[in-house]
């Protein structure tokens, strides 16, 4: 298994976001489940539709497989099984937003990519309280845009899971 994809339990905050340096970042938007999540332009490596995934045996529910990358073997993380929510209708609508950890390729499987925010760091904000909490375990902080709220993502948390 791959050394990006540890087992650890280890706590959120702002860090990740704030060691961009400046005073706004850009985030690529995605979509899972109808909610907005946005990961630092600075993490996503490449955005991908649909690919062919090849199945690990024994693997956690949240690793849907790998896929090949230009030669470069990605691990392919369900975003949708890793937030608690049930399996995406048509998995061929799906998208890949391949993100680097550790120098290892990782993909985040989700329902569509949006957008590039360019967000005021002053204006991001810690989780709620009330938000699910495996979903606050992977949440680096939100911003609450016009119409919803955006999740930014900490992507080592996404890819930490816990035994």
């Amino acid at each position: 298994m791959s050394t990006a994809l540890q087992t650890t339990s280890g706590a959120n905050s702002l860090s990740p976001l704030m060691t961009a340096g400046g005073a706004a970042q850009s985030f690529v938007t995605m979509r899972v489940a109808g909610q907005l999540f946005g990961a630092s332009v600075m993490m996503v490596q490449d955005v991908l539709r649909a690919q062919m995934i090849a199945s690990i045996p024994l693997a956690p529910r949240e690793i849907a497989g790998s896929l090949n990358l230009r030669g470069r073997i990605v691990t392919v993380i369900d975003l949708r099984a890793r937030l608690g929510l049930p399996p995406v209708e048509d998995p061929k609508s799906v998208m890949h937003a391949v993100v680097e950890h550790h120098e290892e390729l990782c993909s985040l499987m989700v329902d569509s990519v949006g957008d590039v925010l360019n967000l005021p760091l002053a204006q991001i904000e810690k989780a709620p309280a009330n938000l699910e909490p495996l979903w606050k375990e992977i949440a680096a902080g939100v911003h609450r845009l016009e119409n919803e709220l955006l999740i930014l993502l900490d992507i080592q948390s996404i890819l930490t899971f816990k035994s």
